[in-house]
């Protein structure tokens, strides 16, 4: 495994290979509070891991031992000035951004407390793993914000629309059992063991075309809100994209020959 660290709060470290590229949140005394410099290491990992093409796929953790991220570094918040505050605005929207856009699978391993950005940097993954000491929500309106790292556009679309609304003007925290109820989180596991299945997920995921998974990604995507009729024309457009892959032709002749894909990745 190796080890590189963006800025000084962000670590990736490199799994399988490569292929699986772990993103931990790593300011601890702040319990990952989303302070500037922060967000711009997010910002800069997700640049770097987007353009790798050896990595299909990214999971989301944190090493502190009792919370994923409690949302933006609100000590900072309030030493800014408006005009501070309004240039400051699109370097936090660039961490948010940046694990939303990534081309691959991104998983989320959450534990402990995952509030304001921070729960929104989990719902910028494709899957959220929890583990029981969870402790998810989205409080900004009990501070005199809304949820601006993407929360009210990203909760509708796993929840639905009444039940974002409630979550959100209530400003409720919810705890991890009802969380699973609720899909505010996908998977439930033991105590300490988020970041464990997460990987295991993610190994699961990597032993596929990873030209396969990038084009259903973009599929899944960007046929969100869209009718029927147009999201079938996104998939058929990913799968023409992967029709004539080498990795379609590698991948067929695999299962004819019985063996193991060595995925070209093109």
């Amino acid at each position: 495994m190796s080890e590189e660290r963006f800025g000084e709060f962000v670590l990736v470290r490199r799994h399988e290979d490569g292929h699986v590229a772990e993103l931990a949140l790593d300011r601890p005394k702040a319990m990952n509070a989303v302070s500037s410099g922060m967000a711009r290491a997010i910002a800069g990992a997700c640049t770097a891991l987007g353009e790798d093409r050896d990595v299909r796929v990214v999971v989301l953790t944190s090493t502190h031992e009792r919370a994923f991220c409690v949302g933006a570094d609100l000590k900072e918040r309030n030493s800014l000035s408006d005009a501070e505050l309004l240039r400051q605005r699109p370097v936090s929207r660039a961490a948010y951004t940046g694990v939303l856009e990534l081309p691959v699978p991104v998983i989320a391993a959450v534990h402990g407390y995952a509030l304001g950005g921070g729960f929104e940097l989990a719902l910028s993954c494709d899957v959220i793993v929890a583990d029981r000491t969870a402790v998810v929500g989205l409080p900004e309106v009990s501070v005199g914000v809304l949820p601006g790292g993407g929360g009210t556009q990203l909760l509708p679309r796993r929840v639905g629309a009444a039940r974002a609304a409630e979550l959100v003007f209530t400003a409720r925290r919810v705890e991890a059992a009802e969380a699973r109820e609720l899909g505010l989180v996908d998977v439930l596991v033991d105590e300490g063991r988020d970041r464990e299945e997460a990987l295991a997920m993610a190994g699961r995921i990597a032993g596929n075309s990873p030209v396969g998974v990038r084009a259903a990604k973009r599929a899944l995507r960007l046929g969100q809100g869209l009718d029927l009729r147009a999201g079938l024309e996104v998939e058929d457009a990913a799968w023409r994209t992967v029709a004539f892959s080498g990795d379609r032709a590698e991948g067929v002749a695999a299962f004819n020959e019985k063996r193991k894909p060595q995925w070209p990745g093109e």
